[in-house]
C-alpha cells in the first residue's frame, strides 16, 4: 500500500511496545512501501501498523488532520539535516543555543521545507528561506530569519549578502530549479560545503490516465541527464558535496528515535512545534484518494492535502 503520513488512535501494540497503548492518540511515518515492509504498513488504509519509534503522542488540543500533515515532510527534512552522511546539524532542542552558523533552506513553503526550518531553527542556527512573497510572514512565523523571493533575478547575490560574516552550516535544495542557485550560494560563502537535495532537476508530468509510455519519458530522462551532468560540474567547481534524500533513511539509524522519541513529543506539547503547513481536506474515505492525488498533481503551496477517515 502506498502512503506515508498518518494520525489516529492506537488499536494495539505489540508486547514488547511501552511507550504506547490503545487509545494514546498518535501520529506517525507509515513504510509500506520501503523494501522489506509489508503491505499492512502503508498508509492508505483504515488500519496500520506502524513501528515504534516511527510514531509520536500528540496532544488532545491537535486535531488528527493538522497532526497528518507531519510525517513524511518531517522524516524527509530530518533525514537531510541530522544523519551523519548528510549536513549533520547538531539535533534539535526545546531550549537551543546559537551555533553562530546559518542555513539555507530553499523552497520554504512546500512540507519538507515547512519542517527545515523549523527543525533547523530548533538546533539553533539562523534559517534563511526562500518561497513566494505572499508566504514571507509564513516561513518567518517557523522562525526563519529572513526570506527572499526565488524568483527575483537578485536572490542568489541578496543571500549571499544576507550572510556575510556567517558560515554557512549547509543548505536544502527543495523543488524544481533549486540546487543551481544553492551551488552557486554555497560556493560564495565560507562553511559546510553540502547540500541535501529533496527534488530531481527535472519534473515528470504524468497524464491523469497514470499511463507512461517510455517514447515520451525517453526526454524527460534526456533532460534530466543534461542538468545531472551540468549540475555535477557546477558542484565539483565549487567544491560542494551534493546528496539526494530517501525520506524515510531514518528508520534504520538514531536520527529516528530522536526525533519521535525524544524531540517531536514535547516539541508539540508545548507548542515549540507546529503543525506545518495548514492541512486542506479534501475528502473522505479511501476512494478520496485518487482525487487527493489528482489536486497534488496540479501543485500546492503552504497547504497540505488531507483525507479523512
Amino acid at each position: 500500500m502506498l502512503g506515508s503520513d498518518v494520525a489516529g488512535e492506537v488499536i494495539t501494540v505489540g508486547s514488547g511496545v511501552m511507550r504506547f497503548k490503545p487509545g494514546d492518540r498518535v501520529l506517525g511515518m507509515a513504510t509500506g512501501s520501503d523494501k522489506g515492509h509489508r503491505p499492512a504498513e502503508g498508509a492508505f488504509q483504515e488500519q496500520v501498523v506502524l513501528q515504534a519509534h516511527m510514531a509520536s503522542p500528540i496532544p488532545d488540543s491537535m486535531p488528527f488532520e493538522s497532526a497528518a500533515v507531519l510525517p513524511l515532510g518531517l522524516c524527509t527534512a530530518a533525514s537531510g539535516l541530522f544523519q551523519k552522511d548528510y549536513s549533520a546539524l547538531r539535533y534539535p532542542s526545546l531550549t537551543p543555543t546559537s551555533s553562530g552558523e546559518a542555513f539555507l533552506v530553499w523552497g520554504g513553503s512546500t512540507s519538507v521545507g515547512s519542517n527545515a526550518i523549523q527543525l533547523v531553527a530548533a538546533a539553533g542556527y539562523d534559517v534563511v528561506a526562500t518561497a513566494s512573497p505572499r508566504n514571507f510572514e509564513y516561513l518567518k512565523r517557523l522562525g526563519a530569519s529572513a526570506a527572499f523571493d526565488y524568483n527575483s533575478r537578485t536572490v542568489v547575490a541578496d543571500i549571499i549578502a544576507a550572510v556575510r560574516g556567517k558560515a554557512l552550516a549547509g543548505a536544502y535544495a527543495i523543488g524544481d530549479g533549486a540546487m543551481s542557485p544553492c551551488l552557486d550560494i554555497m560556493g560564495a560563502c565560507p562553511g559546510r560545503k553540502f547540500i541535501s537535495s529533496a527534488s530531481q532537476p527535472v519534473s515528470f508530468e504524468v497524464p491523469e490516465s497514470g499511463r507512461v509510455s517510455m517514447l515520451r519519458l525517453l526526454p524527460t530522462l534526456l533532460r534530466m541527464g543534461i542538468a545531472n551532468a551540468g549540475l555535477a560540474r557546477k558542484a565539483r567547481r565549487y567544491k560542494v558535496q551534493t546528496k539526494f534524500i530517501w525520506g524515510s533513511s531514518l528508520q534504520d539509524n538514531e536520527v529516528g528515535p530522536m526525533i519521535f522519541e525524544t524531540f517531536l513529543p514535547q516539541a508539540l506539547a508545548t507548542g515549540r512545534y507546529i503543525a506545518a503547513p495548514e492541512p486542506l481536506i479534501v475528502g473522505h474515505g479511501l476512494e478520496a484518494i485518487p482525487r487527493a492525488l489528482a489536486e497534488l498533481g496540479k501543485g500546492v503551496s503552504a497547504r497540505k492535502l488531507v483525507v479523512t477517515l
